[in-house]
C-alpha cells in the first residue's frame, strides 16, 4: 500500500497531514507527502542545479522548502519518524533531485514502511497528477479546496482513491458512512471502510439505496456481505436502507461528524459531463470528509 499525502502550508494542512498519517498508520502503508511549490521561473531546467548552488551559498531556500521543514517537525513532534532522524534535524541540504521540478528526502518511518518528503515546483493539478501516474500511489489525501473546480478535476483525474479531508477536528465524535448505492467497486470500499474505522478507532453508518423499489432485491446480497465482513473485523456498525436519488439522501445524511466513503463511478471524462458523477456532485456541498475508492 502507498499512500500520498499533499500539503501546501501550516494553516490549510495540518488537518490533512494529522488525518493522513492516521490513515497511514492504519493501512501500514509506505507514506509521501508532497509540496507543490510555485514554478521556477526565472531558471531553465538545465540551470536548476545551478540555481540549487547559488541558492545554498546565499542561504535561500527553493520555493517549498519551508512547507517541508514544517511537515518534519510535524513528523518529529509525533514520534512518526525514528529517533536518530529526528535528532538529526531536517536534512534540507541532502535532497535528492529528480528531474529539475521533483526533488525527495527519505526517513525512516515508526508506524509505517518508510516516509518520504517530496518537493515539486509547478501548477499544483499537473504535478499531483503527475506524480500519483509515475509512483502508482493507491490513495491520495488532499485538503479540500475553496476552489470547487480544483476539487474536481483532482478527484476525476487523479489515478488513485482520494481521500479529501474537510471540516476534521480531532475531538470530534466521528462515525464512518459508508454509502452503497452502486455496486461495481462497492466490495473495495467496504474494505477500505474497515481500515478508516479502525485508523480512528470508530464506528461505521452502512446506509444502502436503491434508486427505486424494483431494484431493491440487487443490493441484499452486498449488504449481507458487507455486514458478515464487519462482523469479522469486529467493527461496530449499523444499516439502513433508503429509496431515491443518491446525491439528495447522502447529502442529507452527511455531516460534520462523518467521514464519508463511496466508490467511484465512471472515470471516463465526456460520460461524466454528459450523465453527471454521484461522488463530485456529492463533494461540492458536503461538509463531510470524503474518501472516494477507486
Amino acid at each position: 500500500m502507498k499512500i500520498l499525502i499533499a500539503i501546501s502550508s501550516k494553516k490549510y494542512s495540518s488537518q490533512t497531514l494529522d488525518v493522513g498519517m492516521s490513515v497511514a498508520k492504519a493501512f501500514s502503508a509506505k507514506t509521501t507527502i508532497v509540496d507543490v511549490g510555485d514554478k521556477i521561473n526565472q531558471f531553465s531546467l538545465k540551470e536548476v542545479g545551478v540555481a540549487r548552488e547559488r541558492m545554498e551559498s546565499w542561504d535561500l531556500d527553493r520555493p517549498g522548502i519551508d512547507v517541508l521543514e514544517w511537515a518534519f517537525d510535524f513528523l518529529s513532534e509525533n514520534e512518526f519518524i525514528e529517533k536518530n532522524e529526528i535528532e538529526s534535524g531536517f536534512p534540507k541540504n541532502t535532497l535528492i533531485e529528480r528531474g529539475g521540478r521533483r526533488s525527495e528526502v527519505f526517513l525512516k518511518g515508526t508506524v509505517c514502511d518508510d516516509v518520504s518528503l517530496i518537493l515539486r515546483n509547478g501548477e499544483i493539478i499537473e504535478e499531483l497528477i503527475s506524480e500519483v501516474q509515475k509512483e502508482v500511489y493507491d490513495v491520495t489525501i488532499i485538503g479540500k479546496s475553496q476552489n470547487s473546480k480544483k476539487d474536481y478535476e483532482l478527484s476525476q483525474y487523479i489515478d488513485s482513491s482520494i481521500f479529501i479531508v474537510n471540516n476534521y477536528k480531532p475531538d470530534r465524535n466521528y462515525k464512518v458512512l459508508l454509502a452503497i448505492y452502486e455496486l461495481p467497486g462497492i466490495k473495495k470500499a467496504i474494505k477500505y471502510s474497515v481500515r478508516i474505522a479502525q485508523a480512528f478507532n470508530i464506528g461505521i453508518e452502512i446506509i444502502t439505496i436503491s434508486k427505486d423499489s424494483e431494484t431493491v432485491d440487487n443490493y441484499k446480497p452486498i449488504g449481507e456481505w458487507a455486514a458478515k465482513f464487519l462482523r469479522r473485523n469486529k467493527i461496530n456498525f449499523t444499516t439502513t436502507f433508503e429509496v431515491g436519488d443518491a446525491v439528495t439522501i447522502i447529502n442529507k445524511k452527511a455531516d460534520k461528524n462523518h467521514i464519508l466513503i463511496m466508490s467511484s463511478e465512471s472515470s471516463n471524462p465526456l460520460k461524466t459531463f454528459f450523465k453527471g458523477n454521484t461522488p463530485l456532485k456529492i463533494l461540492k456541498d458536503t461538509q463531510s470528509s470524503v474518501l472516494i475508492v477507486k
